[in-house]
């Protein structure tokens, strides 16, 4: 299985816009729940956002409004645009997948890191104040 691979994280202005992007290479999309988690210095890897098989968008409260999930199921990347960042939103971002085929969830399963059986290395994201 190729790698998952992170790109777009940088140094931004709190307010700034940065977007992420995460080649899939080798896995159709249309198949499997991608995943954006995040983990900040000190603390635990948490979910903030993810995209179902069936195109369904999911978003921790956090970046709700703020950030938004898509993919390119031909050029098999998933995005995550994030607006109107905040120095809370520091973090090593990690792009993930669930390799079960048209997996479905119970109620906020899609959340959990341990759901998840592919990451990539993460790309880092700061928000200066």
């Amino acid at each position: 299985q190729v790698p998952l691979v992170e790109s777009g994280g940088g140094l931004v202005q709190a307010g700034g816009s940065l977007r992420l992007s995460c080649a899939a290479s080798g896995r159709i999309l249309s198949r499997y729940t991608m995943a954006w988690f995040r983990q900040a210095p000190g603390k635990e890897r948490e979910f903030v956002s993810s995209i179902s098989w069936g195109a369904n968008t999911y978003y921790a409260d956090s970046v709700k409004g703020r950030f938004a999930i898509s993919r390119d199921i031909p050029n098999k990347t998933v995005n995550l645009q994030m607006n109107n960042l905040k120095p809370e939103d520091t973090a090593v971002y990690y792009c993930a997948a669930d390799l079960g085929q048209y997996r479905t969830y119970q109620t906020g399963e899609y959340s959990l890191a341990g759901i998840y059986q592919d990451w990539g290395q993460g790309t880092q994201v700061t928000v200066s104040s």
